[in-house]
């Protein structure tokens, strides 16, 4: 086999090479792919054996031994020797040892050199798996510089190192459109030694892409001055980034703004335009709170239940639809920044409530005559609305129960809300919003 041999000690140093592999780890695996080889062949000239091949390190030279126990008495010719034999081929053999016999390798051929690449690939790929999960595993949470390789159905294909990772696209922004060869940021998200597509996977939506920026960007956050204290995305869209200073003299949201806004720009550009918000922390949760639901401006901010940490926040009437944001995203963002349920009211509403406790009523001819007027139907929400789809008249009942029987009184409401709605899940709380936001002519 010495031909054979010469062209797999080249394949050997090559892939050893190629792979970032250490050459023992594939001669290793050359040398149980003989030994297989070997076995099938030998199997099918009737010789049943224990075989061993090994691979000289230094001339690529094979050598194939049929493995046979020295005994008193030979009962299993194919793996036993008797010590009469064992002597004569090695005088120093003594029962119990095992003789290496050499065996003649110029019929192998074809055969054994196939069954050999086949088992080496296989080896290669294991070894390669296991390295790249060794590699990774501790770099989770790191932002790296990916080459864009290829593209799949519902993948980007990624080299990062020149491991290939895998870019999901619900894993990719929005406005994220790449070409072959550009070079991107990514996230390490995980990395799976079994998975059978590339095992690194990467994000561009994980919060942590963006608190990485940040440390690039601003040398306040690098050098620990300005702390990063929590963040939460709504990746392509917009995110909050709720940020605190150790020194006294530093503002932390001027220093992450940069001069003339230098320093977001270059992160807003980066991430294809997502909106950040950048808040400064506060220990009083409810100074954090109205910090949070910039770009609006609270009036009051009001703890309602310490237990389920749920405050309310009051802002003037023209503030209204900013702090609760476009299908609620603003007050959602805040929510998920502070971990406070926050229900946003306008001025009105509560002087409307205040004006109610104080015992203004109606006239008692008016009074009466809404007494005796029916109640409007819950269905009446569908007539202001129009039709949404999902909602149907037993939907609208349900809402009008929980408090909501017109859309003035759901354009305050939040998807979270909503939720609490026997039928009603995110995708229709978001319609019904949408629906109320377009009636009023936002």
């Amino acid at each position: 086999m010495t031909g054979v041999a010469t062209s797999f000690f080249d394949s050997v140093k090559m892939i050893a090479a190629e792979k970032g592999i250490p050459e023992e780890d594939v001669f290793l695996a050359v040398e149980e792919a003989l030994a297989k080889a070997a076995d099938k062949f030998f199997n099918s000239q009737d010789f049943y054996g224990n075989f061993q091949a090994q691979m000289d390190r230094e001339t690529g030279e094979f050598h194939v031994y049929a493995l046979k126990q020295v005994v008193a008495e030979v009962e299993e010719e194919d793996l036993e020797i008797s010590l009469k034999e064992a002597q004569a081929l090695n005088p120093d053999a003594a029962e119990g040892d095992t003789l290496w016999l050499p065996q003649d390798t110029s019929q192998l051929g074809r055969i054994a050199a196939q069954a050999a690449k086949q088992v080496l690939v296989q080896k290669v790929r294991e070894a390669e798996r296991d390295r790249i999960f060794t590699e990774f595993a501790g770099r989770i949470g790191e932002v790296v510089v990916a080459e864009v390789k290829r593209f799949e159905k519902s993948a980007i294909i990624l080299e990062i190192d020149r491991v290939e990772a895998m870019l999901r696209r619900n894993e990719a922004l929005r406005g994220d459109r790449f070409d072959k060869g550009q070079r991107i940021k990514v996230v390490i998200l995980a990395v799976d030694r079994s998975a059978k597509d590339p095992q690194v996977q990467v994000s561009r939506t994980d919060p942590r892409l963006l608190i990485k920026l940040f440390e690039n960007e601003v040398p306040e956050i690098h050098d620990g001055t300005v702390v990063i204290r929590n963040c939460v995305r709504e990746a392509g869209d917009r995110a909050k980034v709720a940020v605190h200073s150790l020194d006294p003299d530093v503002d932390p949201v001027g220093a992450c703004v940069g001069l003339k806004g230098s320093r977001v720009q270059a992160i807003i550009r980066e991430l294809k335009n997502e909106k950040i918000d950048i808040v400064r922390y506060d220990d009083d949760p409810a100074r954090f709170i109205a910090n949070a639901l910039n770009p609006a401006k609270a009036l009051r901010v009001t703890i309602s239940a310490l237990e389920d940490r749920r405050v309310e926040v009051v802002v003037d009437d023209e503030q209204l639809s900013v702090a609760i944001g476009k299908r609620g995203q603003n007050v959602r963002l805040a929510a998920k920044l502070t971990g406070w349920n926050i229900d946003v009211r306008s001025e009105a509403d509560k002087r409307r409530e205040a004006e109610a406790a104080m015992g203004f009523t109606l006239p008692a001819a008016e009074a009466s005559e809404e007494a005796a007027a029916p109640a409007a139907p819950a269905s009446s929400l569908l007539a202001e609305l129009g039709p949404v789809e999902g909602v149907d008249a037993a939907l609208a009942d349900r809402i009008a129960a929980a408090g909501y029987p017109d859309a003035k009184s759901l354009y305050t409401v939040t998807v979270e809300q909503l939720m609490r709605v026997e039928g009603m899940d995110q995708d229709l709380a978001f319609r019904l919003i949408d629906a109320v936001q377009a009636h009023f002519g936002e």
